[in-house]
């Protein structure tokens, strides 16, 4: 496992439970995300707690000298950045000709743009050792087209067509990819969509940090997908196998729910 790791959208959800983990495991942490307080807090807990280095790195990955700072930090081999994990990310829900134009095209910024940089830089110097990993956050959203989702949804695609191209690429090389497809999972992202729309039953949440421990431990034992819990895992071999016609009607149900 690795000896030092860069976590994006660090500060809380998903992104704060990897790095938990992870300092358990005695890993050295860089972390990422827009806000310097959340971060500074996390790595004050990680410190007092475990035996690691954490850095603080507080960067807006749609802001393209951020960006760039973080993309040379995972490029130099000074840094020895063994693990990254490309959590950092956002969703809207509501029609798309409604929504503001420029939050939708940021989650492309964010979620597809940021992602393939960082992947881009993180790669040189882990195939100069032959080792690495990169685990890329996906979404059970991105199994099926998603009216009132629609730019999430297929960003989220394209983060699993990405990560599983990349598979194929560097089999052999010693550097693993790991796509993790979450369904529902009590992050602040969800808790925002959910708070004053329909209720969902309490099998279809996830806490994060039962998602991060998922991934990392399928990430052991040399997995490249991982859709953590047996539900999520029915809603995307169901999305495989349902006509498109249907599927898509069946998720717009569930998204306008939350519009």
């Amino acid at each position: 496992m690795s000896n030092r790791a860069l976590v994006t959208g660090a500060s809380s959800g998903i992104g704060a439970a990897f790095a938990r983990l992870l300092a358990v495991r005695g890993t050295d942490l860089v972390i990422v995300a827009r806000g310097r307080d959340g971060l500074e807090n996390l790595a004050a807990e990680l410190t007092s707690r475990h035996r690691v280095k954490v850095d603080v790195v507080p960067a807006d990955l749609t802001n393209e000298a951020d960006l760039k700072r973080v993309e040379d930090l995972l490029a130099d081999p000074a840094n020895n950045i063994d693990l990254l994990v490309n959590n950092a990310g956002y969703g809207s829900y509501g029609a798309f000709a409604e929504l503001d134009i420029d939050a939708e095209a940021g989650q492309v910024d964010l979620n597809i743009r940021a992602l393939v940089r960082l992947s881009h830089a993180a790669l040189g110097p882990m195939l100069s050792r032959n080792s690495g990993a990169i685990i890329n956050i996906s979404s059970t959203a991105g199994a099926q087209p998603m009216a009132y989702s629609a730019v999430y949804a297929a960003s989220k695609a394209f983060v699993t067509s990405f990560t599983h191209a990349l598979t194929e690429e560097l089999r052999g090389t010693g550097i693993q990819m790991l796509a993790v497809l979450p369904g529902f999972t009590r992050t602040e992202f969800h808790e925002r969509a959910t708070d004053t729309k329909g209720d969902l039953p309490s099998i279809a949440w996830m806490d994060p940090e039962d998602v991060a421990r998922i991934a990392l431990t399928q990430l052991d034992r040399g997995r490249h997908t991982v859709i953590p819990g047996a539900l999520n895992q029915v809603i995307v071999a169901s999305a495989t196998v349902t006509p498109p016609s249907i599927s898509r009607r069946m998720s717009a149900f569930v998204s306008k729910k939350f519009t």
